[in-house]
């Protein structure tokens, strides 16, 4: 179900009348059966994954729970046990649960590769049959990838992955479990968010609030605004570009490229806007997705302002346990005696960003132009990391805190964003090569503003340029 259509308009009506018509005390069994409801259009046979992992999760940890309880029960109720024979009991008690998590998340997570990766496995497997042999090819596989699967997949692992480290508490009942993983306002782009956080609304009572109803609807509006007049004005004219670049001039091309930066901003951004508003009117707090990226000074600060929620679960689920893992920080202690402090601090992270940042560009897409992009993305953020002594150093000497410099850092960066973001959305790697290399080969001049911009009216560009504005200045 389109976000801007009549339809979804109905839905949300329909979904707040019953909210706050009904006892409160089934609030949360409304948000159920709406979000299973928007998920069915998009296609009820593939429910059944959405539903195991969500059963499967709340098994897990419920498993999970109750080995660790077990475990302190045991030792609890046997005083006369010695150091070593409790710490064997828990080492016994850790490593089944860690095997019950790792199965779980193989399953789940097989379940995605399945989907987003099988055929692009295929086509890699293709092209080295293809060097004995032309002829024997294998064939792909016609999936449909199911609504939401890399988000709903991510946030419910998220859960499980809390509740083995402690930090969560098990939820008993399945159908709040299956809420959490279902809920329909972040089932298609997010955000991805913390259990903790987001159960705690979801399940509790919520009486009507005309504020929240009015900044919730205006908020939505501007979601709406941002998606039609902006957004989709664009789309056309970026996706001429995309499909016809070596028709057109280089700085034509250049231009397509910044304006689909801000037409994934604002389709993004509005996504965001009416899902938060809409849940905002209901009483309900959704994680943040963006601040202002735009003005980032930095790719590093640029991805803690985009896709917030992804880079936290990232970073909680990825980052973390691979810069402290053991075998990790005993590598940066080594390297640390032979080659100083920097290095032996620098190592560990480099390693934990280089799997984090493979990760992130497969999670976007199945496809050499994805694992680039997130490559690129990896390699200016650790580079950054390693030289920002240097950075520091010159910074200092040429006295470079001034307002110039900072505006400096934000166009820069603005700049290879837009170029790294471009690569992977023109069709393929090759073709998103090809793109930049009609940008810095092709110095053609168009003779007037119809052949630089052959796609917009006159119109279109007052509309996409006030709404740029407007945008950039309030979101």
């Amino acid at each position: 179900m389109s976000l801007i259509s009549f339809k979804f308009i109905l839905f949300c009506i329909l979904l707040l009348l019953c909210y706050y018509l009904l006892p409160k005390k089934f609030q949360w069994v409304v948000l159920l059966i709406f979000s299973l409801g928007f998920y069915a259009f998009a296609g009820i046979r593939n429910s059944i994954y959405i539903i195991i992992t969500s059963l499967s999760a709340w098994i897990g940890a419920l498993w999970l729970e109750k080995i660790g309880q077990k475990a302190k029960e045991y030792i609890k109720g046997n005083k006369e046990l010695t150091i070593e024979e409790k710490k064997n009991i828990k080492c016994k008690s850790k490593h089944k649960k860690k095997l019950i998590l790792i199965g779980i998340l193989l399953l789940n997570f097989g379940i995605l590769c399945v989907f987003k990766y099988s055929n692009f496995a295929i086509e890699q497997l293709n092209s080295l049959i293809n060097i004995w042999d032309k002829e024997k090819q294998l064939c792909s596989l016609s999936l449909i990838i199911p609504l939401g699967i890399s988000f709903y997949t991510f946030q419910t692992m998220g859960y499980l992955i809390d509740v083995y480290w402690g930090k969560n508490e098990a939820c008993k009942n399945p159908l709040k479990v299956l809420l959490f993983t279902s809920f329909f306002p972040q089932i298609t782009q997010g955000p991805i968010s913390n259990y903790n956080q987001l159960s705690s609304q979801l399940f509790a009572s919520h009486d009507f609030d005309y504020h929240n109803w009015l900044y919730g609807s205006q908020r939505m509006i501007w979601g709406f605004f941002k998606k039609v007049a902006i957004a989709d004005l664009l789309a056309s004219y970026v996706a001429s570009v995309f499909a016809n670049y070596n028709q057109y001039a280089g700085i034509t091309v250049l231009i397509g490229i910044f304006l689909y930066s801000i037409q994934i901003y604002a389709d993004f951004s509005g996504y965001m806007d009416i899902v938060c508003g809409l849940c905002q009117t209901m009483g309900i707090k959704l994680t943040e997705n963006f601040e202002r990226p735009y003005f980032s000074k930095s790719i590093a600060e640029y991805w803690r302002r985009w896709h917030i929620s992804l880079g936290t679960w990232f970073k909680s689920y990825i980052y973390y346990p691979i810069a402290v893992s053991k075998w990790n920080t005993n590598l940066g202690k080594k390297v640390s005696s032979k080659f100083g402090k920097q290095v032996g601090k620098n190592l560990p992270a480099t390693i934990a960003l280089i799997a984090v940042w493979l990760t992130t560009g497969l999670w976007h897409g199945a496809n050499w132009g994805y694992i680039a992009w997130g490559g690129l993305n990896g390699l200016f953020i650790i580079f950054s990391m390693w030289m920002e002594p240097i950075y520091d150093f010159i910074k200092i000497k040429l006295r470079l805190d001034k307002p110039a410099w900072k505006y400096f850092q934000i166009i820069r960066t603005f700049v290879l964003v837009t170029f790294i973001k471009v690569l992977p959305e023109v069709g393929g790697l090759r073709a998103g090569l090809g793109l930049w290399k009609r940008i810095f080969t092709d110095y053609t001049i168009p003779s007037s503003l119809k052949s630089l911009l052959p796609f917009a009216s006159k119109f279109t560009l007052v509309i996409i340029a006030f709404g740029t504005v407007l945008m950039l200045i309030i979101s």
